[in-house]
């Protein structure tokens, strides 16, 4: 071997041990932000919720709340999603350990609590019901530390006024986004934007069933930091 080979593979030798403190650094760096925080749990399965945490870039799981949601006899809208969003967190505690999210919504038309059409013809009749009308959203936010059983829970409102509709209007946006899931028989986060006249509320995330804004404030308390 002559001298110009010998120092090209200790130079070689040199980078790949570099190389490897580097990767070494990188992965000890990522496991200590991955372990800053208590492991969050979303107790809920709506692909919409999922969608909402992610905005904020923290690692989470999801859990299913087996609980029953049947109002209470002579509870109020904001009782009811306050007392569901708590039951939500304290089920999935149950099983998992760390900050649970709790998150329950109803809308409110005409002073009655209004759920999910899940058919064509429920949507229609909900969308006519609300047309030329302001329909209030409450979702109820509970925020629950497993490790010292502290509860942080709280109900965020949201006021939706609606255009005057016409049957064809309605009808073809049924068909378009078939919102068979959703509370008020629309998605605001599509096409169901063009039935509004105005939207009014802290945070639009709410309308759509996650109040990031005051999840935000909540986890701060409890000293997860949100990446900014």
């Amino acid at each position: 071997m002559n001298l110009r080979h010998w120092q090209l593979r200790v130079n070689q030798s040199c980078l790949n041990r570099c190389i490897d403190r580097t990767i070494a650094a990188n992965f000890h760096n990522t496991t200590i932000i991955m372990s800053s925080h208590p492991q969050l749990v979303l107790a809920s399965t709506s692909s919409y919720r999922k969608a909402l945490l992610e905005k904020l870039h923290l690692s989470f799981i999801t859990a299913s709340p087996e609980i029953d949601e049947t109002p209470l006899p002579d509870e109020t809208a904001e009782e009811l999603v306050l007392r569901l969003a708590k039951v939500k967190a304290r089920a999935v505690a149950d099983t998992q350990s760390g900050i649970i999210i709790g998150s329950d919504q109803v809308a409110i038309v005409d002073g009655k609590i209004i759920g999910k059409p899940l058919s064509r013809d429920k949507a229609i009749e909900q969308l006519t019901a609300q047309s030329g009308k302001t329909i209030t959203f409450y979702t109820g936010l509970a925020v629950f530390d497993t490790q010292n059983q502290q509860m942080q829970a709280e109900v965020e409102p949201f006021y939706v006024s609606f255009r005057a509709l016409t049957q064809a209007e309605i009808e073809a946006y049924v068909d378009a986004e078939e919102p068979w899931y959703c509370a008020g028989s629309f998605k605001s986060e599509g096409l169901g934007i063009s039935l509004f006249d105005r939207l009014k509320g802290r945070d639009p995330n709410t309308l759509v069933g996650l109040p990031l804004i005051l999840l935000c404030h909540f986890l701060r308390q409890l000293g997860v930091k949100i990446p900014s």
